[in-house]
């Protein structure tokens, strides 16, 4: 019997071999040709498990009578320009930024778009009901060489500023950006250095990355860089690290980015950010006369409201930006070039940043579901409420299930530090995070 499969925050994810297997993977290149009636694009991470089930999509699609093109390794962004060039739609195998043992696989609406809800229910109904795979293993499919150049030349002719003030550190997360990233940004002229750029099937997003960035810090040090730029697995994400060694995350960005283009009248409207930006961004852009929008985590819904508001900028602090006036969907390479280029015409990113906008102390923490206990959480929140004397609108505590992994996502943070540190370290000997 088949288990029915429903798409989380990011697609469906888990376990590859396990969860994401060769047969479901088939059976949604079946459901794609189901209800598309367009070409299908289907790109890859650099994990050992990736080839395979992209080459059982692929057999999928074609099995289902649609027009299926492997656009070989390829970035989540990557894919979603090509579908929106070629007006297609897209299939990515990747599980983003978790370890080389999970997967995923992820369906891209016409033009690259996010799906909407209606489209994804409809791609998730006929996933439940697709044959099965006949094979337990599909030969690869020939990989269109031609599309790597053609998003090259795209992300060139969106941003073409000469960087070659400039001294860069890139960190590719050994994952799919790690060939595109420094052929890229070296081709504006830019010094690059580059980390974490020889993937083996096993250490993508391994001690590297957005979401390990101590090595990246290292090297911007120890070369004296201007600026260093950390993608994830599937390189949808960008965190920066300025040249003193600070990190800046997508609230970094999402105001510097909101406050230049207000001051260029290229905003176009007010930034939609996501319930875990800092309460310093939303105070900073509240005194720049910028209109914030604030939706539930996940890339699709800040997506989602910038369409609905008909708005352009949007970010996430996990280092996701969207420029809609740009781009299909968040891509960390686009973000890391227009970074680049303002800080060649605005000045280094630790002033930009310093002089924008104050930081509220804050702490995240992942907490295994199988241990977690809501009601814990809440008394000793309120606990500490009263013993420090906590102003409720000057505090904010947010638990949230993950979309993509086992885990709960605590998030406090107050003006007073002290409470966000007593907080922190109570959580810690609760959970051992």
């Amino acid at each position: 019997m088949v288990v029915a499969v429903r798409f989380g925050t990011d697609g469906i994810r888990g376990r590859a071999s396990d969860e994401i297997t060769v047969d479901l993977a088939y059976r949604l290149g079946r459901a794609v040709a189901s209800v598309f009636s367009v070409p299908v694009y289907v790109g890859y991470d650099t994990r050992e498990s990736s080839p395979a089930l992209a080459a059982a999509v692929l057999a999928g699609l074609r099995d289902g009578a649609a027009t299926g093109v492997n656009l070989g390794y390829f970035t989540t962004p990557g894919v979603a320009v090509i579908a929106q060039r070629r007006q297609g739609v897209g299939v990515v195998v990747s599980a983003s930024h978790n370890p080389y043992y999970d997967n995923g696989l992820k369906v891209l609406g016409v033009g690259g778009a996010k799906l909407d809800h209606a489209t994804e229910a409809a791609v998730e109904s006929a996933l439940n009901v697709a044959e099965g795979a006949p094979l337990a293993h599909f030969d690869e499919v020939a990989i269109d060489e031609a599309a790597e150049r053609e998003y090259l030349a795209h992300l060139r002719g969106l941003a073409p500023t000469d960087l070659s003030s400039l001294s860069l550190v890139l960190d590719c997360a050994n994952g799919a950006a790690s060939h595109v990233a420094p052929a890229l940004f070296t081709s504006t002229g830019a010094r690059v250095r580059t980390i974490h750029d020889q993937p083996d099937g096993r250490n993508i997003n391994e001690g590297s990355g957005s979401t390990d960035v101590a090595s990246l810090i290292e090297e911007v040090r120890a070369s004296g860089a201007d600026l260093g730029l950390a993608l994830d697995g599937d390189a949808d994400r960008l965190i920066a690290v300025d040249a003193e060694g600070t990190v800046r995350d997508g609230d970094d960005l999402m105001v510097l980015f909101a406050l230049d283009r207000a001051a260029r009248g290229t905003l176009g409207g007010g930034v939609v950010v996501t319930s875990m930006s800092n309460l310093g961004l939303f105070r900073a852009l509240d005194e720049a006369g910028v209109e914030v929008e604030e939706t539930d985590v996940g890339d699709r819904n800040v997506l989602l409201a910038l369409e609905e508001r008909s708005w352009i900028l949007g970010a996430e602090q996990s280092g996701h930006v969207i420029f809609r006036d740009l781009a299909p969907t968040g891509d960390g390479l686009l973000t890391g070039l227009l970074l680049a280029e303002l800080i060649v015409r605005r000045g280094p990113l630790a002033e930009l940043a310093g002089a924008a906008w104050r930081r509220v102390p804050q702490e995240l923490f992942s907490v295994s579901l199988e241990h977690f206990s809501d009601d814990v959480v809440q008394e000793l929140f309120n606990e500490l409420l009263a013993f420090y004397g906590v102003d409720r609108a000057d505090v904010r505590l947010l638990v949230r299930p993950s979309g993509t992994e086992p885990v709960v996502r605590i998030m406090i943070e107050a003006l007073n530090a002290e409470f966000v540190e007593a907080f922190s370290e109570r959580l810690k000997s609760l959970y051992g995070t």
